[in-house]
């Protein structure tokens, strides 16, 4: 389970950080090689969620999601440095608890 979150986690930071390379080309006036940058990142993403142990390809995506919006929280902090308010930990606490459900409920197939 843990190697299952820090591929999660480094495949949500590869997409955010691919995102916003083209975020910074096109809206911030950064080179275009901001684009390739981003380009690799978007690449090194989706490899990396071709990791995730899931029987199949839409659960591990859908628990995904649950983990990049956590991980998305974390960049505004970080990097934007912008203080996420009380509603987004709320709503990154219940995607977190969606993204377990989904993750770890007991399968009958």
């Amino acid at each position: 389970m843990i190697k299952t979150a820090a591929v999660y986690a480094l495949a949500a930071l590869a997409e955010i950080g691919g995102c916003f390379a083209f975020w910074a080309w096109l809206r911030l006036g950064k080179t275009p090689m901001w684009a390739g940058a981003g380009t690799l990142s978007l690449i090194v993403f989706a490899l990396l969620l071709t990791r995730i142990d899931a029987s199949v390809a839409g659960r591990a995506f859908a628990a995904y999601g649950g983990i990049y919006i956590v991980v998305s929280l974390v960049w505004m902090r970080l990097v934007e440095t912008a203080r996420p308010d009380r509603w987004d930990l709320i709503g990154g606490a219940v995607c977190l608890a969606g993204a377990a459900i989904i993750l770890l409920g007991p399968r009958t197939n």
